[in-house]
């Protein structure tokens, strides 16, 4: 299999440079204009343009949308992701920064230290629950942001929830081709579904369209090729998986098999015991799993509330 991420980071340098070529061609020609004598130029009077009706005018920004290059970055509103309860981008030190720089030492630790030798894909790492609406995806994107934070760390998200995706959703980004479009062979590469964004660390594959045979295609020998490549391309990548529950659900399964830890968000108050421990047995025993417990209100001293998220190893 070709190297597909090396393909991706040499499109958008030959797309740089055509970008510059066409610049400097529009430069010149103004430049050449400029030098043409006063009484040599024609004037031509041209026809004003019709006005297009504004549903023409919404159809073109429609497939404007659709079309947009996979070089396009994603450009992520921090201010929003901080009114909405996230992590902060913009330097303030704030408690649900620390509670993730814990959570992401621990799973750092995983992929790169000692332990990384005896877990298959250490640097994949799926973030998961038993049940929907405990709190998976807001874990996966502040993990992904936290991580991607670090001096010497890149992240790739991939939302692979490809029945219910919600990572763009929760960004607040628009939808674009994904996952499912490279593996129904939509796209020719999967470098043309892996978007930067403007966190510089951070590049998101989209889940895309929902399908059918979306087990299968997850099941796939290409999927299996692909996160090899993720794995093990670039020794300083964390790659996050946003899954499907695990509780009924085949997908969530699969992706098991491809990482190497796993975190199951459980909600405070709401996460059965059963459920819990339904949700271990469908994850690889292999696998390093740990727990955040989601939406956990603790009270400081002076009466104030907060929400606690916290990593813990399973122990055997």
């Amino acid at each position: 299999m070709k190297n597909t991420i090396e393909k991706a980071l040499q499109k958008q340098k030959e797309a740089k440079a055509a970008s510059q070529k066409t610049s400097s061609t529009e430069k010149l020609e103004d430049a050449n204009h400029s030098n043409v004598p006063e009484e040599s130029k024609v004037s031509i009077d041209k026809p004003a343009p019709a006005e297009l009706p504004a549903e023409t005018v919404l159809a073109d920004e429609k497939e404007f949308i659709n079309k947009k290059s996979p070089l396009d970055e994603f450009v992520i509103d921090f201010a929003r992701l901080d009114k909405n309860g996230h992590i902060s981008l913009n330097g303030e030190r704030k408690q649900i920064n620390e509670e993730y720089r814990e959570i992401k030492r621990k799973l750092l630790a995983n992929a790169f230290g000692s332990l990384a030798k005896t877990l298959h894909n250490p640097n994949i790492i799926m973030v998961t629950s038993s049940r929907p609406s405990e709190g998976k995806t807001f874990t996966a994107t502040n993990l992904a942001m936290s991580i991607a934070s670090e001096q010497d760390k890149t992240v790739l998200l991939v939302d692979a929830d490809v029945l219910k995706p919600n990572v763009l959703n929760t960004l607040g980004l628009e939808r674009r081709k994904g996952l499912m479009e490279y593996l129904t062979g939509d796209v020719d590469d999967i470098s043309d579904v892996l978007y930067p964004t403007n966190i510089d660390k951070l590049k998101i594959i989209p889940a895309g369209k929902s399908h059918h045979l979306s087990t299968e295609l997850l099941a796939s020998q290409k999927m299996h090729d692909t996160v090899n490549e993720f794995a093990n391309r670039y020794p300083d990548r964390i790659v996050i998986f946003d899954t499907p529950p695990l509780i009924g659900i085949n997908e969530s399964a699969i992706l098991a098999n491809f990482a190497g830890q796993a975190v199951v968000v459980v909600e405070e108050g709401k996460a059965k015991i059963g459920d819990i421990k339904m949700s271990v047995e469908r994850l690889n025993p292999e696998m390093a799993i740990g727990f955040v417990v989601n939406k956990s209100v603790h009270n400081d001293t002076d009466g104030s509330g907060y929400y606690g998220y916290y990593y813990s190893e399973r122990s055997e």
